[in-house]
């Protein structure tokens, strides 16, 4: 009589009662380690030691019982590995797809494949590891499949040559990958950003619509990759005067308004030429194609105001409803308290005064010049801003009834850029008609004076605070 130990079942037996317990603790112990570092292979472990490990054991044992019953009944082993074949080609798939594309780094062969080549690999793969388990657990003979589906493919490929082929020039076009998702691309003089790109078409957002352009056309026309230009992308326009504005003065104009938006390249110098008669041709350039939209509305938008500052006739156009000399009267007989100044005071300053209107987001002055003027705020809010480092720090804003350029009256730089914060109306006195004043009203020179103590520690409030803030984080981390 053969010992136990010595049966054909019993080894097989031992290794599934001690091995799949440890197994499956080890696994257990992997996906987790995995899962508290965000690993997405966490779930491919997953699927193994909750599915195939198991099934592996479970088909072990089904082996050994059935031929110590009856060898010649497989139907129930040949199920079982069927299943697990197909566990296997999931596992595989989903391994493969997570360690090549999931985790591909930026700028690598593999995050540049399109999905349509990755789904193809699948298709194969599937089809592959089907016949395998097809072949070996089924003992199927898959190669005349193989061969009926080759022909067949060549027949259809022939029949549809016209078709395919269009087809087939775009997937290259995707392999080669000579635009992205988000890029701008100008194409037949159509300018537009990629949102959606497939197997068969290229989605392109213009403004007017969606353009829908086929991958055959891509591929076998030029078109132009605006987000591939090195960072810097160049923004043109035509704007006209009258021919009676100096081209110098008009030129001047246009070159200090596109220098001041905050989409221009710093460091990068605009250009203003005469086109001829009362055309002008500004460029300037900013980070990318996807800032044209802004940069132009916003240039359009604060060239008005400042035509209208320096009495140019932009689009022809020289009135301004805004500069009356009742407005102005108005505008003086509100700040007269504030200048200490009589009915002929005012009468008196009328004539050197001047209104203006600044668009939000435009500068009112610059941090270090000597502002030549004062600007009392009749309508909207500036901000001041002190610059630190790289940034620009918010100190204090100035509503209507205060003023700012009062170094105006010491002759020192200033501080602070202003911005407006929205439309905002101001009443300019030139620092030589506020000498006159102060002579007559120390009362001013000594407001004055306290606002200038007042916005200087403003600045250095706003410094502290930021210093102070760029420290605590430092204090935590230690």
């Amino acid at each position: 009589m053969t010992a136990f130990w010595e049966q054909s079942w019993f080894w097989p037996a031992i290794v599934v009662i001690i091995g799949l317990p440890v197994t499956l603790l080890v696994l257990t112990e992997l996906q987790s380690s995995l899962q508290r570092r965000g690993n997405e292979l966490s779930k491919i472990v997953g699927l193994l030691r909750n599915a195939v490990v198991p099934l592996i054991a479970i088909l072990i044992l089904s082996v050994q019982v059935t031929d110590a019953v009856d060898p010649e009944q497989l139907t129930t082993n040949r199920i079982i590995a069927t299943v697990l074949g197909f566990l296997v080609i999931v596992f595989v798939l989903n391994g493969l797809n997570i360690l090549l594309f999931t985790n591909a780094r930026k700028g690598s062969w593999r995050e540049k494949i399109p999905s349509i080549f990755v789904d193809i690999g699948r298709i194969v793969l599937i089809a592959l590891g089907l016949a395998l388990v097809f072949r070996l657990v089924w003992d199927a003979d898959v190669g005349g499949v193989f061969t009926a589906l080759g022909v067949g493919s060549l027949v259809i490929g022939l029949a549809l040559q016209s078709a395919v082929g269009p087809v087939i020039a775009g997937l290259f076009l995707l392999f080669e990958q000579p635009f992205r998702l988000g890029d701008w691309l100008d194409v037949g003089g159509t300018r537009g950003r990629v949102i959606e790109v497939n197997w068969r078409s290229v989605h392109i957002e213009t403004g007017d619509g969606i353009l829908i352009t086929p991958n055959s056309s891509l591929a076998g026309a030029s078109f132009t990759n605006l987000s591939r230009t090195g960072g810097a992308f160049t923004v043109s326009t035509e704007v006209a005067f009258t021919t009676d504005d100096a081209p110098a003065a008009v030129v001047g104009l246009l070159q200090r308004v596109a220098s001041s938006l905050p989409q221009v390249i710093p460091g990068t110098t605009p250009s203003a030429v005469p086109k001829g008669g009362p055309a002008y041709e500004v460029s300037f350039e900013v980070r990318g194609p996807s800032q044209e939209g802004a940069a132009l509305a916003t240039f359009r938008m604060w060239l008005w105001y400042a035509a209208r500052r320096a009495g140019l006739g932009l689009d022809g156009d020289t009135t301004d409803d805004f500069v009356t000399d009742e407005r102005r009267d108005a505008a003086l007989e509100t700040i007269s308290p504030t200048l200490y100044l009589t009915g002929d005071d005012a009468l008196a300053l009328a004539p050197v005064v001047r209104l203006e209107r600044y668009a939000a987001g435009e500068v009112v002055s610059t941090v270090g010049t000597v502002p030549d003027a004062v600007r009392f705020v009749l309508a909207g809010s500036v901000e001041l801003r002190v610059p630190f480092e790289d940034a620009e720090l918010p100190a204090s804003r100035v509503e209507a009834g205060d003023y700012l350029g009062q170094t105006a009256l010491t002759r020192e730089a200033m501080l602070t850029t202003a911005i407006a914060r929205n439309e905002v109306a101001v009443l300019v006195v030139p620092a030589t008609a506020l000498d006159q004043i102060v002579r007559s009203t120390p009362a001013l020179a000594r407001d004055m004076g306290d606002v200038i103590d007042r916005r200087r520690h403003e600045v250095a409030a706003a410094v502290t605070a930021h210093v102070e803030s760029q420290r605590a984080p430092a204090r935590l981390d230690r």
